[in-house]
């Protein structure tokens, strides 16, 4: 029996990956770690909360001698590490704890695993989920391909690009089998209500000001955080040791246009005339170091590994707000905790 290690897995991205895993792997032991900051919350997972291969424990990547013993105890093959600080706005208020979550959380599990599997490597991975925002900016044109050089522009991407670089130094140093994916912005159920999506749907719902960075012209590939899993499990089982796999939606919106989806959405859903919300919009001093345009290229991840998104962005936002719409006491209690 495999017995997989998921940081993070009480997370937006993580609980959608580790309910994949628990309901299509029986033959699996999935190993749910998380912290339980703000961002976390077991209620995602209460589907599967009781199900005979899903463990939760709630430990700090950062604490050396509590993974140590998870490891020991759970006899733990893989690893998905997801755990991370994640929020560029609050990467900028406060860079150090970005830097302890992200780069040392990561190096103590790097550590851990080399370690622990020290005797065989064979049967192991650590898989490292990463972010297209190690990139830095591009222009009008152009994708981030898995040969892209790094130039990040926030404590947050500075911090999964030292993350990154940490990983590979494993990899080539000790021979640590690990792998590495860069996916674009996520969207979905379960998403912590601070990003944008969730937000705006949020905001509109309550007749609230939706705060545009600069005139929204900034650009964002977006994928349907289902599909981030799928790819995750696709990576997983079939990847290249080694390798990197960017993971992309195929899917651009200029900020100002998907804002102005969301509305026709969250207004048409809510029984109200569409467009009535626009009157919401509220253009504010942009972000410090805020990028203009991310873009994926997945082409690699779909010719070697068959990998492609399940749907655009229009089916996938119907079923995002509708989910956010239906969920409101999931969203009201899960804000309480933003501090």
């Amino acid at each position: 029996m495999k017995k997989i290690l998921v940081t993070g897995g009480a997370g937006f991205i993580g609980s959608h990956l580790v309910r994949l895993l628990v309901n299509k792997y029986s033959d699996y032991q999935i190993i749910n770690m998380d912290i339980l900051t703000y961002a976390g919350n077991l209620e995602n997972l209460k589907d599967i909360q009781a199900k005979k291969n899903y463990t939760f424990v709630r430990c700090d990547i950062c604490n050396f001698g509590e993974v140590q013993q998870v490891f020991e105890k759970y006899q733990i093959d893989s690893v998905i590490h997801l755990a991370a600080e994640s929020h560029v706005d609050r990467s900028i208020e406060d860079p150090f704890s970005f830097a302890k979550t992200n780069v040392m959380g990561t190096l103590s599990l790097l550590q851990v695993a080399k370690d622990y599997w020290s005797k065989d490597f064979n049967d192991k991975l650590f898989y490292h989920v990463s972010t297209d925002e190690v990139y830095g900016s591009l222009g009008a044109s152009g994708f981030f391909t898995e040969k892209s050089s790094y130039d990040p522009h926030s404590p947050y991407s500075a911090s999964k690009a030292s993350s990154d670089h940490f990983v590979r130094a494993f990899g080539d140093t000790y021979g640590l089998p690990i792998v590495i994916s860069n996916c674009s912005n996520n969207y979905g159920s379960y998403q912590f209500p601070e990003k944008l999506i969730p937000l705006f749907i949020n905001n509109i719902v309550n007749n609230k000001p939706l705060p545009v960075y600069g005139r929204g012209q900034n650009v964002r590939d977006w994928l349907f955080v289902n599909d981030h899993a799928r790819a995750i499990d696709v990576i997983f089982h079939k990847a290249k040791l080694g390798n990197t796999y960017n993971i992309g939606g195929f899917n651009e919106w200029k900020n100002i246009d998907l804002i102005k989806v969301i509305i026709k959405t969250v207004d048409r859903l809510l029984g109200r005339k569409e467009g009535t919300s626009l009157k919401l919009i509220n253009f504010v001093k942009d972000r410090a170091g805020h990028d203009l345009r991310y873009a994926i290229d997945s082409s690699k991840l779909k010719n070697e590994l068959g990998w492609k998104p399940s749907l655009q962005f229009e089916e996938g936002i119907e079923k995002t707000v509708k989910w956010y719409l239906d969920n409101d006491k999931w969203l009201k209690n899960i804000s309480s905790k933003q501090h």
